[in-house]
């Protein structure tokens, strides 16, 4: 409160209201003079200008203050100049005429100060103007620049020197400045000719994609915009964010629609073509089983080479239905393990040396025992996965444990039912 009526008392001292008008005194060599209008009262009005004055006060005494803490009091000098013009048309009440003398003198002091700073200034300008000349020839263009913008604040910010140096001092330094600037547009002049080859041909992938984006032949279409993309990828061409992004929009929005429009299609043909496919599928598989019931009758090393290419043959044909697929891969699993199970068969044979001069009979026989034993060593690992498992907990932390053991054990009966057929398969041979 004590303020509010201090502030009031000094804008009663140095204004007053006439009719709906606050006026400020005259003061110095300045009229009095209209600063604003009565808007709530008297009283409010008075302190708002007041407060206006405070407020200028305060710039004032801020730019003071830096004045006397800078080093550089010399580009504060406009600062105060201008502060100090305000003064004549600045819309406040108070004591105007102690900010004048106030600002009168810092101006005095700075003006002293630069006096004394010539020398120093000359100095400055000269190691500004080594520095520019220093990036006449980088390439390092972003961070240059930086440095020309700073080189150029602080040339601004210099005091002047004496006359006699200053024309040469501003020709060298707007010299070595242009050059940077001629070298960078140059640059940039072939850098943008370079943005603007790559968005043409951005432009030119869109203009043909868009072309395609209706097409009705998919199979054909589907490698064109794959070819696209691939061309796409490869313009390699750095452009601004948002063109860059707005292209890609463009670019995408194509090849989408026409994904989706492929996509309609197979599903809609996917319901009619699947038993179709299914069909050719299961009569794919039938005949690769054909095949590898037949590989028994050959070389073994061939047959198990086939076996091996009958395998991968497999693995590209689509889905079979239901329990026939469960049926036509069972068929060809113990068709081919017939083969790998012979083959192992004879490399055990070749090695044992009662092989060598046997009878037919006594050919057949070996093979049968050695079969046997086979399987027996089968089972005893088929009982031991058996025991493991039945002792395994049941905690959830062991399924995929569980399942492996359970996919060895199946494994383990496959082998025992092919080394059994084998077995028939021989007697029946030698019978024949």
């Amino acid at each position: 409160m004590e303020q509010q009526d201090h502030l009031l008392a000094e804008a009663r001292h140095y204004g007053y209201i006439e009719g709906d008008q606050v006026w400020l005194r005259p003061f110095m060599d300045l009229p009095a003079r209209q600063v604003g209008q009565v808007k709530d009262s008297a009283d409010a009005s008075l302190l708002y200008f007041a407060n206006r004055f405070e407020t200028f006060r305060g710039k004032v005494d801020e730019l003071l203050h830096k004045i006397e803490t800078a080093e550089n009091k010399g580009s504060f000098l406009m600062k105060a100049l201008h502060l100090k013009e305000q003064i004549a048309s600045y819309d406040g009440l108070g004591d105007f005429t102690a900010i004048h003398r106030r600002l009168t003198e810092a101006e005095e002091a700075i003006k002293v100060t630069v006096a004394r700073n010539r020398e120093k200034n000359l100095a400055t300008k000269i190691s500004l103007i080594q520095q520019a000349e220093e990036l006449q020839n980088t390439l390092d263009w972003t961070t240059a620049g930086e440095q020309i913008h700073e080189l150029r604040q602080a040339w601004i910010k210099t005091g002047p020197v004496d006359k006699q140096h200053t024309e040469e001092l501003e020709t060298r330094f707007r010299v070595a400045v242009d050059e940077f600037f001629q070298r960078r547009k140059a640059f940039q002049n072939e850098k943008k000719s370079m943005l603007n080859r790559a968005a043409d041909q951005y432009k030119e992938l869109i203009r043909k994609s868009e072309a395609l984006q209706n097409s009705d032949d998919f199979e054909n279409t589907t490698g064109k915009l794959k070819e696209l993309q691939q061309a796409w990828k490869e313009v390699g061409g750095s452009l601004p964010r948002k063109q860059a992004n707005e292209l890609w929009t463009q670019f995408r929005a194509a090849h989408n629609l026409f994904f989706e429009r492929l996509k309609q299609h197979i599903d809609s043909k996917r319901t009619d073509a699947k038993d179709y496919f299914m069909d050719d599928n299961l009569t794919r598989k039938r005949a690769l089983v054909a095949e590898a019931v037949e590989l028994l009758g050959k070389p073994m090393h061939e047959a198990v080479a086939r076996a091996k290419e009958l395998q991968a043959a497999w693995k590209k044909v689509g889905p079979v239905r239901g329990e026939e697929s469960d049926r036509v891969w069972e068929q060809f699993i113990l068709a081919c393990d017939k083969v790998f199970e012979m083959s192992a068969l004879e490399h055990y044979i070749r090695k044992r040396p009662e092989n060598a001069g046997a009878s037919p009979e006594e050919q057949v026989n070996m093979r049968v025992q050695a079969l046997r034993d086979f399987i027996k060593y089968d089972k005893q690992e088929q009982e031991t996965l058996e025991e493991n498992l039945g002792k395994l907990n049941a905690a959830p932390a062991n399924d995929a444990f569980r399942q492996m053991l359970q996919g060895k054990i199946r494994a383990f009966e496959r082998k025992i039912r092919t080394k059994n057929e084998l077995i028939t398969l021989l007697r029946q041979r030698l019978v024949a």
